[in-house]
């Protein structure tokens, strides 16, 4: 159970007690069970046993019940795209993977919150310096994404149990050497797309990381323009290669 579950969880529990302390508090409603009111009774007991319901429901729904995973063409936010790959984080194949994807989701959101603030510190908004530096800020952010865009595309049609089946001791001697090396090319294909596009994140937060430190260094550089920094070129010529950038 996530985070996010436990304090919905603990939420509801504690949402509950206050009710029924409420409820049945002699110095508040005191609702009397047992008393020589029937409609108190039974109105007592009935919320007892509803509390009781919910508190069983939400416990079931946090602790057991599979989360619905969006479908990577709906993911939008930030938060979007951590809970999509949360989901298959306990995936044994993928488990490293998915851990290192999450931690460059993190990554990159301090690092543009680093570089908007220092462009703040250093250029006015209405400078086209600063727009150029932003517009190239963004533009990057997208290529990211799509990255994970592509990670989440290949976790959702490999089949983990599938693969582990296969990977298994005794399975694989069941089938010919030719049908054995074709499946393991084709899963060592979808390794290798998935090590592809984490490479290619990786890349683009070193990008980020050295645009942030020429941006420092501004005040002792004598660039015309934004545009012939170095850091700015690598991260405009990796923008142009890159064929799903038009995706």
């Amino acid at each position: 159970m996530n985070i996010a579950r436990a304090i919905k969880l603990l939420g509801l529990i504690v949402g509950v007690v206050f009710l029924n302390i409420v409820v049945l508090s002699p110095g508040l409603l005191g609702v009397d069970i047992g008393g020589a009111n029937v409609l108190e009774t039974a109105f007592g007991v009935t919320l007892l046993f509803i509390s009781l319901l919910v508190v069983l429901y939400g416990s079931y729904s946090s602790l057991f019940r599979l989360p619905v995973v969006t479908p990577v063409k709906d993911i939008k936010t930030h938060e979007d795209y951590i809970e999509a790959l949360s989901h298959f984080r306990n995936e044994k194949v993928f488990k490293k993977d998915v851990s290192l994807a999450l931690d460059q989701l993190e990554r990159i959101a301090k690092k543009k919150e680093t570089l908007l603030d220092v462009l703040l510190q250093r250029f006015d908004p209405a400078e086209l310096s600063y727009k150029k530096f932003i517009s190239v800020i963004y533009e990057v952010e997208k290529l990211f994404y799509l990255n994970i865009r592509g990670i989440l595309n290949k976790l959702s049609v490999f089949d983990a149990s599938e693969f582990s089946t296969f990977a298994s001791v005794q399975r694989p001697t069941q089938f010919s050497k030719k049908l054995i090396q074709e499946k393991t090319d084709l899963y060592n294909e979808y390794l290798a797309y998935v090590a592809g596009y984490l490479g290619a994140n990786e890349e683009i937060l070193l990008k980020l990381d050295k645009l942030l430190l020429e941006i420092s260094l501004l005040g002792s550089t004598d660039y015309k323009d934004v545009e012939e920094m170095p850091c700015m070129q690598e991260i405009d010529a990796l923008i142009k290669q890159t064929k799903f950038y038009k995706q």
